[in-house]
């Protein structure tokens, strides 16, 4: 029974319509989010990085929330995007392990990550004078990388659980993407102990970041609401509450895709359950920071205006330069001109 699971060299993954319109229109859709999480992403990473004013341990997080956010969109939808234009739902063995890996490492990389930044506006608000010394360069940089090893980690267990166990029901994933609980309904084994010990483990840290998240808030908004300022108060609000709505999305949509049964019969329901933790958040979030944080909108229309007045420029030389070379043709058609007059008449 053990080796029944080497058997099974491919799975198949559920589809979001059986019609050819309905799979043009999930490739439509799914394309334009993607290149729209792309682009917001990316660009967020640009400003971060060019614009000397956005260098703070902050955008310094921001930034590598967007890299996250590119590389955890990019685990499922561009798979699911070729699958309805090739009508091929398969996935192989090693394809399906290395994606539930990926899924569960950015995800648990991306909480981690949320929950320093969570951290990093707490102290920026309630205790500004010790900011400088409580977020120096080496205090975020470990920060960060325990961000990463936690993911890491949670990927590595998760992983190497599922697929310890014998899948032998059936191959057919009720999933867009290679989803752990999904795949848990395909074993033929009763006993879920390894299992049930590596979701409690990756669930514990969900709790106790979402714990922490709660804590920071709660002191942020009292010393938010203690500033005598209605310019102090909004400006606090305005960073932390972009912050707050991407936690609360990401939060409700994992939880309730991991914790629920999983249903018998593959359901639309699921799917958008989803949906909403592996594309929405990376998606969504370069537009609400974007939106609230003046610095990063700042950084956008000035790059915006350096670029034009670049491109304006160019056009001028490009201008000058022809019409230096105009006249200097128009010269030689001249001297053409002259000579051909001189010729003898026959």
């Amino acid at each position: 029974m053990a080796n029944v699971s080497m058997s099974i060299t491919e799975f198949v993954l559920m589809g979001f319509s059986d019609s050819r319109e309905g799979q043009v229109l999930h490739v439509v859709l799914f394309l334009f989010i993607y290149l729209a999480a792309l682009v917001g992403n990316l660009l967020i990473v640009l400003l971060t990085t060019s614009d000397q004013h956005l260098h703070s341990p902050m955008h310094f997080f921001l930034r590598t929330l967007s890299l996250l956010d590119v590389c955890f969109i990019s685990v499922t939808v561009p798979k699911a995007i070729i699958q309805s234009l090739t009508q091929n739902s398969s996935i192989s063995f090693l394809g399906c392990v290395a994606q539930v890996f990926l899924v569960v490492l950015f995800a648990c990389a991306e909480l981690a990550l949320l929950t320093v930044m969570s951290y990093d506006r707490y102290v920026a608000i309630c205790r500004p004078l010790h900011y400088q010394v409580v977020m120096k360069k080496a205090a975020y940089e470990q920060m960060l990388a325990a961000s990463w090893l936690s993911g890491i980690a949670s990927g590595f267990l998760n992983t190497s659980v599922t697929f310890s166990l014998p899948f032998c029901r059936s191959n057919f994933v009720h999933q867009f993407f290679c989803e752990i609980p999904s795949l848990l309904k395909l074993s033929c084994s009763e006993k879920f102990v390894a299992e049930i010990g590596a979701i409690i483990v990756t669930t514990s840290l969900g709790i106790v970041c979402f714990i922490s998240i709660l804590v920071s808030y709660i002191h942020i908004f009292s010393t938010a609401m203690s500033i005598p300022s209605v310019k102090g108060r909004s400006k606090a609000f305005s960073t932390c509450i972009p912050h707050l709505v991407v936690v609360t999305i990401f939060l409700n949509t994992g939880s309730i895709a991991y914790l629920k049964p999983v249903s018998e019969s593959p359901s639309v329901s699921d799917l958008m359950v989803s949906v909403f933790y592996t594309v929405v958040p990376p998606t969504l979030n370069p537009i609400i920071y974007s939106l609230k944080n003046q610095d990063i909108k700042a950084a956008f229309w000035k790059m915006l205006r350096k670029t034009i007045f670049k491109y304006n420029d160019g056009n001028k030389n490009s201008n000058n330069n022809k019409g230096i070379d105009t006249s200097f043709s128009s010269d030689k058609c001249e001297v053409k001109l002259v000579n051909c007059n001189r010729l003898p008449s026959i």
